[in-house]
């Protein structure tokens, strides 16, 4: 493969559904052999400017290389070097697991006996050697999602695309997920990946896009992103969750700054610019008599970059409806 220092190029994506500007003029730079996260509240346009890119839907203006080819007039070679995470039809839940990754090796051309190698190679790597001679409709969530992952790879792609590829697993398979990514990626696969889980991106991805309406709003490194909303975050945990309000006013007050209230009845969190301020504010928590049980001094989260860019929670996200 000839070296590529992107292996995204777009700029000004759009389009339309009906009345419904879903993609209004997106650009993306993706540096080869890299994580590149897509993040965006319920309907920003993740998985249509995912689609576009994968081919799988035609833009209604801009244009993008992908893997140094024109997207649209050459979408046969972008689709012979991409995958997509539960394209492939042929996942049969009545198949087993290696029954359903040798059919695709042999759908891509492998000989009876590469083809046997490959599934039996791929179900060790996904750690599913032992569900392998069992029926997929009988595979928990991470499991399911290890097998879709493996289909997309049989043949490894240079460029794998992952929308939201671990929505709804437990905490342990989503890290065995990770786990997957990190491995292909040192391998030289490029992955763009959407999620809506914003501890994801900040463990996997080297650059974040923020989506909203269309549109990015924000890129960068994690680091960046969280710069780039303030110098810092104090957050303070309470005794009693009744002295909330009053606490809220005195730091309010002091800080001149807004104090966000997140569910944890106890807890309040305010952005900062000079860590002196915050230090006396506790002093005058303690003054009114509001016992503090914790607090901590730091960078702001990913959730609150988010919350800031987009006025939306991290919590409050919905999986993006896909439009086609």
């Amino acid at each position: 493969m000839e070296h590529l220092e992107y292996a995204i190029e777009a700029k000004g994506l759009i389009k339309v559904f009906g009345e419904n500007r879903a993609v209004n003029g997106v650009d993306l730079k993706v540096k080869a052999g890299t994580v590149y996260s897509i993040l965006g509240p319920n309907g920003a346009g993740k998985t249509t400017t995912i689609r576009m890119l994968a081919t799988l839907l035609k833009p209604d203006g801009g244009s993008a290389k992908v893997l140094g080819h024109d997207l649209q007039s050459e979408a046969k070679e972008v689709r012979s070097r991409v995958s997509l995470t539960g394209q492939f039809a042929s996942i049969d839940e009545d198949l087993t697991g290696y029954d359903n990754l040798r059919m695709i090796a042999r759908l891509m051309g492998f000989s009876r006996k590469a083809a046997k190698e490959r599934a039996n190679e791929l179900l060790r790597a996904f750690g599913l050697e032992d569900a392998g001679k069992r029926q997929v409709k009988k595979y928990s969530g991470g499991m399911r999602r290890r097998i879709d992952i493996a289909a997309s790879i049989v043949v490894t792609p240079d460029l794998l695309f992952l929308d939201e590829p671990t929505t709804g697993l437990d905490p342990r398979s989503r890290n065995q997920v990770w786990d997957i990514v990190r491995v292909l990626v040192s391998t030289g696969t490029t992955v763009l990946l959407t999620t809506q889980y914003l501890d994801e991106a900040d463990q996997l991805a080297d650059r974040i896009a923020v989506i909203d309406r269309g549109k990015v709003i924000a890129e960068g490194t994690s680091g960046e992103l969280k710069a780039s909303i303030g110098s810092g975050m104090l957050h303070v945990r309470l005794l009693e969750a009744s002295k909330r309000q009053e606490a809220k006013q005195i730091l309010q007050g002091h800080l001149q700054a807004e104090v966000q209230l997140s569910s944890d009845p106890t807890s309040l969190s305010a952005r900062i610019q000079e860590s002196e301020r915050a230090a006396q504010a506790l002093v005058e928590l303690a003054k009114a008599g509001i016992t503090v049980t914790d607090f901590s001094l730091g960078q702001p989260s990913l959730d609150e970059v988010f919350l800031t860019l987009t006025g939306l929670p991290a919590e409050d996200e919905e999986k993006e409806e896909v439009q086609s």
